[in-house]
């Protein structure tokens, strides 16, 4: 029986240690207080890419540990669940602060974020940052916009040379007609020797 619970155990701390290792944010939270429906609904309000689970502090430390992140053991004190992120941190921390102000009993304790722990202050800045999903869509609009401006900038230069040099052309052909002209009309123009044989 004492091997079996050894080996629950173990299993454990091994799908934490991969959890913790290969999700781009962890939070840690307190949920002393919460219902278990206000826990299914937090789960709901962080969507697929999070998996919010309640874990004994132990595991979850000596799970840390064996992933190569310091600094959590402080946090792993008193009810704690984790999020493990696999998708935006952002969102999953936003999902999290905003659960936790209609729910003042939930917590957030710190995490992890680029391997490194992080504070609860840590998070909150998080949580204020634009997701992914608005910071591509205004690096497109930007994007757009510069090109917008970029082919405006390509384009005055050439219609500008263009006009230049069609007017050098039209310039060219009323200098070169006004020459031709002159010439026509010195060719016309008896000499003063033509002048004389006549007398």
């Amino acid at each position: 029986m004492a091997d079996k619970i050894r080996t629950d155990k173990g299993a454990a701390v091994a799908e934490l240690t991969d959890n913790f290792r290969n999700s781009s944010a962890t939070l840690l939270t307190e949920y002393r207080g919460l219902t278990v429906a206000q826990i299914t609904q937090l789960r709901r309000t962080l969507g697929a890419t999070t998996t919010y689970s309640v874990t004994k502090n132990t595991l979850a430390k000596r799970a840390a540990t064996d992933a190569g992140i310091d600094g959590l053991d402080a946090l792993f004190t008193g009810p704690t669940a984790l999020a493990f992120v696999s998708g935006d941190p952002v969102e999953a921390a936003k999902g999290l602060r905003d659960f936790a102000r209609t729910n003042p009993l939930l917590i957030i304790k710190g995490g992890v974020f680029e391997g490194k722990a992080i504070s609860a202050s840590e998070v909150s800045k998080i949580a204020d940052l634009e997701s992914r999903e608005v910071l591509l869509a205004k690096l497109a609009g930007g994007m757009k916009a510069s090109l917008s401006k970029a082919a405006a900038l390509f384009q005055a230069p050439l219609s500008k040379a263009a006009r230049t040099v069609a007017a050098l052309q039209d310039k060219r052909e009323k200098t070169e007609g006004g020459a031709a002209s002159a010439a026509v009309s010195e060719g016309d123009a008896p000499s003063a020797a033509d002048e004389t044989s006549d007398n």
